[in-house]
């Protein structure tokens, strides 16, 4: 862990405003049928959306399983799809198959914007973005890329951290957000993310609605993504470099338990942490397991609030 990534981790931890470039993908779906299409394609419910606002939802297969994870924002006469780089693709594939079959456009409208999460609050641009998001730790911007140069001055002028890669990452397992092929895939049964608000129980059919109505009607979900802390001092796990992603998690007895899927070191934890998928007897806050031999403890997400 290099100076310059512990400064730029101190700052942003205590409230200094940061940003970090990724690339995201936008998409925008119109039509007098948008509604009725969009509700049965994903696992919330469009049509409650007021204008302005912002929700969480999944796009499952039949059997449940997860497509990607998208934000929805609604516009006066639109809806905007946000959605990780890696499942861009496949939600603007998924949305438009169905401009064939009635009155609903979709339009991918990534190509002139970027994409910059802010951390800190303080950050109040004068220079207008295509749209900004809310997040757990700040904002989130897509600005035109001819306004690009403006907004990151302003960023500058309030000498806001560059985020760096291997920062963002810490951050986000810190803030438990979780990444598509890495802590989820479309081997997760969408209800495992533990995700608050990502399902509406309340409205019509949609595709791969029966496998997760009978999930949550049976009472719980067979694993879910949750945090793990390492609990033997960092020293006599390998320091502040100990690496334990991927391994597999047992009881004192030798059970599996589940798997870790990302982790990093985290100052203000003290201790190394991951995000994990956990089999559900296990779930409970402060339970016990094995990685590698190194005794771990379950904790609910987030970790740093």
């Amino acid at each position: 862990m290099t100076e310059d990534f512990k400064n730029s981790y101190e700052r942003i931890r205590s409230g200094e405003a940061g940003f970090y470039e990724q690339r995201r993908g936008l998409i925008a779906v119109s039509g007098n049928e948008a509604v009725q299409f969009l509700n049965g394609l994903i696992t919330n419910d469009v049509e409650k959306l007021e204008v302005g606002a912002q929700m969480l939802a999944a796009f499952p297969n039949a059997q449940g399983r997860l497509l990607a994870v998208v934000r929805v924002i609604r516009q006066e006469e639109r809806f905007l799809f946000e959605t990780e780089e890696v499942t861009h693709k496949k939600v603007f594939d998924n949305l438009f198959r169905f401009t064939y079959a009635g009155d609903f456009f979709v339009q991918d409208i990534s190509d002139d914007l970027r994409f910059f999460s802010v951390f800190g609050k303080s950050f109040l641009p004068s220079t207008p973005p295509f749209i900004e998001l809310e997040n757990i730790y700040g904002s989130d911007y897509f600005v035109d890329e001819h306004d690009v140069d403006d907004f990151l001055t302003e960023l500058n002028n309030i000498d806001a951290v560059a985020v760096s890669e291997a920062l963002y990452e810490t951050l986000r397992i810190e803030s438990g957000i979780p990444k598509y092929r890495v802590d989820m895939d479309e081997t997760t049964i969408v209800p495992e993310l533990g995700i608050d608000g990502l399902i509406s129980y309340n409205k019509g059919c949609y595709i791969g609605q029966e496998i997760i109505a009978r999930i949550h009607f049976r009472g719980h979900v067979a694993k879910q993504l949750t945090g793990i802390v390492m609990l033997e001092p960092p020293a006599s796990a390998g320091g502040e470099t100990a690496r334990f992603a991927n391994a597999e998690l047992s009881t004192a007895e030798g059970k599996n338990a589940g798997r870790i899927t990302s982790e990093t070191y985290s100052a203000k934890v003290g201790r190394p942490i991951a995000l994990a998928v956990v089999r559900y007897d296990y779930l409970r806050d402060g339970t016990e397991l094995k990685a590698d031999g190194r005794v771990v403890k379950v904790k609910t997400l987030p970790f740093v609030r």
